[in-house]
This record gives structure tokens, sequence and C-alpha cells, in this order.
């Protein structure tokens, strides 16, 4: 309740604001977040500006310093830059973050984090934002699906009910694939990756095979079924044979995970808005594409920006296919961490989606991967899996630590954090990074 009414007086303060600069983060949370507070200006007829980045680097505060800007709100990120309490001589500030905190001289620092609630599986920046602003409650949940944080809990999950009790969310628990309203069987099959599946992803041959043996129609006249106009019956033997190629791999876990708990938003259309996973890959489709505008479009129901948006999916999903084919092959095994030089191979965008896939789910070190970022940098994606937090890693905390030692900004949450240094320190920076690492025995 206390951090509630934290919230509550938040908002007010935000909206008494007269023309403040929203600056968020470009991935799907950071869009969903931008979003929420945009809309709750836009629905009081507020003025306000936005300002997407990657980072909130020294670069971004020397232009909100320049700018002479007097109302800023972060939203995303803030929680962890000291360089921000140097705004606040002539600035009113607002942070909604749920990243790990630093000390913060602003009006409202809103992190759940510093009311002893988890940032990093129980609200993201969206449902943050969400409980600030009440309203939107689909981008809410979307944000935080988008943030690895389903099934939820805590005050994720009180958010969720409270979606559920007014018709604009509901529950369903069925295949965790993506594009089970959105997309053909075989599309389905063959482009799925969180699980992946192996000898059916990116193997659109193979998954037709799998249809094709289980007797299960892929069209119905001219029209391509999706997975969520099976039966109950096709259902069930499709995933079946799901778990029976997992299981024949080892993957124990990945098969018992084949089923979850999802979100569906009754009061979208069914496209790829329609289920909070597949609208969350939405947004970082365009997010890390450097297309975030066309994400915000889709946030604010733009249907241009939709068709917009469909389009760069399709181009995500090839180059994170690519990626993982690149990784799978070129993993190393560094003692500490595994690590993956990506560099003019996989863009900084989504270096980070495909560590994710790749680092096996009983992994005892985290993976860390590189690759080129702007300006002459490099770009540093960390994850780690729940055995390893429950053993005592932190990647944000570690990766915070590396960048300060080999002069660069990084950070975020216990199991997945970034980082980007000058490109000459990657080496000190793996070796400062060394020194907090210690993987499981």
């Amino acid at each position: 309740m206390e951090f509630l009414d934290y919230c509550a007086r938040a908002r007010e303060y935000a909206l008494s604001m007269h023309d403040p600069i929203i600056v968020h983060h470009y991935d799907a949370d950071g869009l969903a977040s931008g979003a929420i507070v945009a809309s709750a200006f836009l629905n009081e007829n507020k003025k306000f500006r936005r300002l997407c980045i990657k980072k909130l680097d020294d670069e971004v505060i020397e232009k909100l310093k320049n700018d002479n800007e007097k109302e800023i709100i972060f939203v995303d990120l803030g929680s962890g830059n000291e360089r921000v309490n140097e705004l606040t001589e002539n600035a009113n500030i607002i942070i909604i973050d749920h990243h790990q905190p630093l000390k913060m001289n602003v009006k409202f620092h809103v992190n759940c984090m510093l009311f002893s609630l988890d940032g990093g599986m129980e609200l993201s920046a969206a449902s943050t934002a969400y409980l600030v602003f009440r309203n939107r409650v689909d981008l809410a949940v979307t944000g935080a699906v988008a943030d690895q944080q389903a099934p939820f809990q805590g005050m994720n999950r009180y958010i969720l009910e409270e979606g559920v009790a007014k018709d604009e969310v509901a529950i369903e628990n069925d295949l965790c694939f993506y594009g089970r309203y959105a997309r053909s069987l075989i599309q389905f099959l063959s482009l799925s990756d969180d699980p992946y599946i192996p000898g059916i992803s990116y193997n659109e041959d193979r998954a037709v095979q799998l249809l094709n043996d289980l007797k299960i129609e892929l069209k119905n006249g001219e029209h391509w079924r999706t997975y969520a106009e099976l039966n109950k019956e096709e259902k069930t033997k499709l995933v079946n044979a799901l778990v029976d190629i997992l299981v024949s791999r080892g993957s124990y876990q990945k098969a018992e995970e084949l089923i979850c708990e999802s979100y569906v938003f009754p009061k979208h259309e069914k496209n790829e808005t329609y289920e909070a996973s597949e609208f969350s890959t939405l947004l970082n489709a365009c997010g890390r594409h450097n297309a975030h505008e066309t994400g915000f479009g889709v946030c604010l129901n733009d249907k241009e920006a939709l068709e917009k948006a469909k389009q760069l999916l399709t181009y995500h999903k090839q180059k994170i296919r690519e990626g993982i084919e690149f990784a799978l092959k070129n993993i190393r095994d560094f003692g500490k961490i595994y690590f993956l030089d990506a560099r003019n191979v996989i863009d900084e965008g989504i270096i980070g989606v495909v560590c994710g896939i790749v680092l096996p789910f009983n992994a005892k070190k985290p993976i860390i991967g590189v690759s080129l970022g702007e300006r002459d940098t490099i770009k540093f994606s960390g994850r780690a899996n729940k055995k390893l937090i429950e053993n005592g890693i932190n990647l944000g905390e570690t990766m915070k630590y590396a960048c300060s030692k080999a002069g660069g900004v990084g950070g975020g949450h216990k199991i997945a954090a970034g980082a980007s240094t000058p490109a000459n320190k990657i080496n000190e920076f793996l070796i400062f990074l060394g020194e907090k690492v210690r993987p499981m025995s």
C-alpha cells in the first residue's frame, strides 16, 4: 500500500507538469511503458514530448542539459545513472523504472526495489508505469512479458487480476510458442525459437513433415490454419510430439515448460497484438531495428504502424535465426563464462535475444555476447538462468562493476544485463567481469 500510495502521488505530480519530455528505452518494455505515460497525457489533453534512446549515456545527459529541459520523466531507465542527479539543478524529474537503483535526488523515484519488491520478476517498467497512471493494462502486461516476468507474481499478479476484472485481459494455459493466433501452423512451428525445438525450429520441411505425420490438416479450404484453430485432440497430439523431441535430446526442463500461462487481450483484434508474447515480440522487432516510432504507433493502435511492424517482424525473426546458427557454432567456454564474439555478425539490437535462446537451461555459468555498438563502442549482453540467480549471480551488478573499471556504462537485472565500453576496452572489461563471476560447481 505504501508503494501504491507513492505511485498515486507521482501521477498527480506528473500530470501537473506543463510540457515534460518523456525519455524512454527502445525495447518492448521501454516502448510499452513510454506509451503508457504518453497515453495518460493524451487522455488529459496535456502537452508532452518524447525521446526514445538505446542507453542513458553521457551524450543523452548532455543533450538534456544543453536543451535546458525543465521537466523530465525517465521511463525504463534512470535509476542506475548517477549523472541524472546533475539535471536536478535545473529540472524537475520523475523516474519510473525497475532496474537496480542508486540514490537519486529527484522529485519522484518510482522504483519497486526501493520498496523491497523485485524489479527482476515482480514489476517491469510498463507495469510500474501502469501503477502510476492506471491506464493501458494491456501494455503493462505486454511489457512485463517482454522482460521475461511471466508467469506473473506479486504486483504483476495484482495488475493482471485488475485487467481480468475489467475484461481487458484473459488468462490461458497453452503451448508457449509465438504465434498461436497470428501464424499459420507451418510458421508457428518452423519459426519457433523460444523454446528452440531441434530439427523443427527454422526447418519448414521438417515442420510440415511432423504435421503430416500427426495427420493434422494444414488448411481449411484455402485458409491456412493457426494453432488456435486446432481442436483439443490435435493440440494434444502436437504437444506430445514436441515433448518427445525435447526429451530425446535431453532437454527435460524445456519439455516441462512447453505449456505455460499466457495472457490475451479480448478487446484487441486477433492479430499480432492479441496475445502478450506476440505483442512484445512485435515491439522488440521495431525497437531493436531502429523503428521505435513504428513500435510506439502500434502501442497507440495505429493500423498503418501495425502493418509496418509486421514486415519488421519477418526481418527480426530472420536475423535471430541467423544469429542462433552462428552462435551454436561459435560459443566459447572461457571458464567462468560462455563467450560469444559476434562482432560484424550479430546486430547489437538482438545479441541479447540470441544469447538468451542459446544459453542451456542447465548452464552452470552465464553467457556474455559481444557485438559492435555505435560510435566506436562495444555492446555486451549477458544472460543467466534461474539456477544461477539462486546461486548468487547478479549480472546487473557484475556488468556495472566491470564497466566502471573499463570506462563504460552498464547494468540491468540479475538475470539479464547489458553494457557498452569503448571498442579498445573489451579485454579489460572481461578481466574485470571475471573478478566478480562465480560459476556453479
